[in-house]
């Protein structure tokens, strides 16, 4: 890690039990920093998803641009937006809505960071807790970062959203995807084994039309496919932006080629498919939510 940062491990208590995070920021803060909440995958822990995107989300940190907290779930796993996940968090009845509000309260006590700019950011199993937080922690968020996750169908979906409140929301997916299918759908019965989990969820293409039209988007979204910039990368990563003056933004980032990854500085194992270095997951999200000069 940079000296320009500092890196501790916190707790807080959620419904009498002690839950765990680290937080990674500039050794000399500034008054009011914004806060990104990272949301690892399935059987991970937020120390291991730190090492597993290369610590690039450290970065955002170390500029002094934002407070960044890598959460742990419980027992490897999030209480998620899916009704037929039956992990132990959703065995267990563990409140992981809470657990995220009462990061940001202690954050706020302890660092004065800036509420009305919280960011999620989450991968896989984490990026449907992501989901669950829009639609049911919209008071708490700035904007939501789902990656390789796609939105539950609604006979699949948990969160209520009684109020629906417009969030910018940026989705990543890779096209090559093995474990939740850029094209959508349901899981073959070796994941839903391995991964506990099961239901139907709509495409990526989907999922960012479904926030496009949340947030009142009626524009056309534009399409640019981004410059290779990573010799011998036979990835290539295309946006669609829905933007209309007045709403909330929503991107698709697509991958083309990408795995079960996230595109950044590391590369993972090959059974999860290619990563592209095309671009920086850390930076997309950063210039999306304003976060970098």
């Amino acid at each position: 890690m940079s000296s320009a940062a500092t890196m501790t491990r916190e707790s807080v208590d959620v419904a009498g039990k002690t839950r765990t995070f680290t937080v990674v920021e500039a050794a000399g803060p500034g008054a009011a920093p914004p806060l990104l909440l990272v949301f690892h995958g399935s059987r991970q822990t937020g120390a291991v998803h730190r090492s597993f995107t290369g610590s690039m989300f450290d970065a955002l940190a170390e500029s002094g641009q934002a407070v960044v907290a890598y959460l742990d779930g419980h027992r490897g796993n999030w209480n998620d937006a899916r009704k037929e996940s039956y992990f132990p968090a959703r065995k267990d009845g563990i409140d992981d809505v809470g657990f995220a509000r009462a990061v940001v309260d202690a954050l706020s006590g302890q660092r004065r960071i800036d509420r009305s700019r919280v960011f999620a950011a989450g991968y896989s199993n984490g990026g449907q807790m992501v989901i669950r937080l829009v639609h049911e922690a919209p008071d708490l968020l700035a904007g939501a970062a789902v990656i390789a996750a796609t939105m539950p169908v609604p006979d699949n979906f948990i969160a209520t959203d009684p109020n629906p409140t417009p969030l910018p929301v940026v989705v990543i997916h890779g096209t090559k995807d093995p474990i939740v299918s850029y094209e959508g759908g349901g899981f073959p019965w070796w994941q839903r084994k391995f991964f506990k989990v099961g239901g139907l969820s709509l495409s990526a293409p989907l999922t960012a039309g479904y926030f496009a039209e949340r947030n009142g988007i009626t524009a056309t979204p534009t399409t640019t496919r981004l410059p290779g910039t990573a010799a011998g990368d036979p990835t290539e990563v295309e946006v669609v932006e829905y933007r209309e003056d007045g709403r909330p933004p929503v991107a698709l980032y697509t991958v083309h080629r990408g795995g079960h990854t996230i595109p950044g500085p590391a590369s993972v194992p090959g059974v999860l498919g290619k990563t592209s270095h095309h671009v920086n997951t850390a930076e997309l999200i950063g210039d999306f939510f304003g976060l970098r000069d």
